[in-house]
């Protein structure tokens, strides 16, 4: 199976997954996390590496920074990322399956999360699961996780404005919310890595991101006297964001956050 055939279906619905979930410096064979899957593929570490490189090369985000992967990205690599950019929430759930073919059990998962200091901590965001089926559940469950950890490994793990490092208060935000857009609920390029507080204020519109990517707060939220108002959310108005090194955000979804909810405080 390892060598120079041709990559499987299954191995690329991993391959994609974990590139999705990865920060792109943990993209090497020494990643406990690689060499566990690359095992169970089939895949020598160092092929896992390049092929999530190789995906770099395609991926729209990456690219436009300047950056590129390395060249060996194939047919199928390409019809692959067409595949998950036009279904999110179908992608998140076939590569789901994939993975749990593999036989990788969630004890074995969050014990190499354990090994390497760049992952974060499980954290599936709470859901509304009043008249859900069992399956429905589930499958909300994987989606929030994929999302999750696609959006926090995409800006290694930090909040975008105020580069709070710590995953369990951070929260891979919606721009355009999850009832809005059902399409791209999963889509990571609708998605910010903010930290609970300014995840809340993005949701409620106080405060939103401009064309030029600087944060931008109403100046009708809260008390200019309020030193912690000051400091914790006017502070950061006009500061430009970390951008993530994969899956940049949406302009077409910040327009819609701007138009619809920052325009209760204009």
């Amino acid at each position: 199976m390892a060598g120079r055939q041709g990559w499987t279906r299954d191995q690329l619905l991993v391959a994609f997954n974990l590139y999705c979930r990865i920060p792109f410096g943990m993209f090497h064979s020494k990643n406990p996390e690689l060499i566990q899957y690359a095992e169970r593929i089939g895949r020598s570490p160092s092929a896992l590496a390049m092929k999530l490189s190789n995906i770099a090369s395609i991926d729209p985000s990456f690219t436009k920074s300047g950056r590129k992967g390395l060249d060996g990205a194939s047919a199928a690599d390409k019809a692959m990322w067409v595949e998950m950019s036009a279904d999110w929430e179908g992608f998140a759930e076939k590569s789901n399956y994939a993975i749990s073919d593999l036989g990788i059990t969630a004890a074995e998962e969050e014990a190499q999360h354990k090994r390497v200091s760049d992952y974060l901590i499980d954290d599936i965001q709470k859901v509304d699961h009043t008249g859900k089926t069992k399956e429905t559940i589930v499958k909300v469950r994987v989606g929030q996780n994929f999302f999750r950890k696609s959006v926090l490994s995409a800006y290694n793990n930090k909040c975008c404005i105020t580069g709070l490092a710590i995953p369990s208060l951070l929260v891979a935000s919606h721009i355009v919310p999850w009832s809005v857009d059902p399409k791209n609920r999963l889509n990571p390029q609708n998605g910010l890595c903010l930290s609970m507080l300014h995840d809340k204020a993005f949701d409620m519109g106080m405060m939103t991101i401009n064309e030029d990517m600087t944060v931008r707060v109403s100046e009708k939220v809260g008390d200019p006297e309020d030193e912690y108002f000051n400091s914790a959310l006017m502070s950061f108005n006009g500061k430009a964001i970390d951008l993530p090194e994969k899956f940049q955000p949406n302009e077409a979804f910040l327009d819609w956050h701007r138009g619809v909810f920052f325009e209760k405080w204009a």
